[in-house]
């Protein structure tokens, strides 16, 4: 998987498959809360994997669409933080 230049957070993707759908409609059709797609449009929230198993379904797209582009954006965002130094592990004999 290539790496993306700041990719975009995956709810900003699904709300462009919504459309003009409500997000409450939307909400009861993936059998979730208002609030949770709610959170996950704003990109307050990530796509779990029950969560692009459901999208998958209602935009007849493969979860692992949504999967990847969470995996994205949350390693580019990742990178972008200062981490502690880690040392390598020791060579297998």
């Amino acid at each position: 998987m290539a790496t993306m230049y700041n990719p975009a957070h995956p709810g900003r993707i699904l709300r462009q498959y919504l459309g003009e759908l409500p997000v409450g409609q939307a909400a009861a059709r993936l059998r979730i809360a208002r609030t949770t797609l709610s959170r996950v449009l704003n990109g307050r929230a990530g796509i779990s994997a029950d969560m692009a198993l459901r999208v998958a379904q209602a935009t007849g797209t493969d979860p692992r669409l949504w999967m990847d582009l969470q995996i994205q954006y949350d390693l580019w965002q990742a990178s972008r933080r200062k981490r502690p130094r880690v040392q390598p592990f020791p060579k297998a004999a």
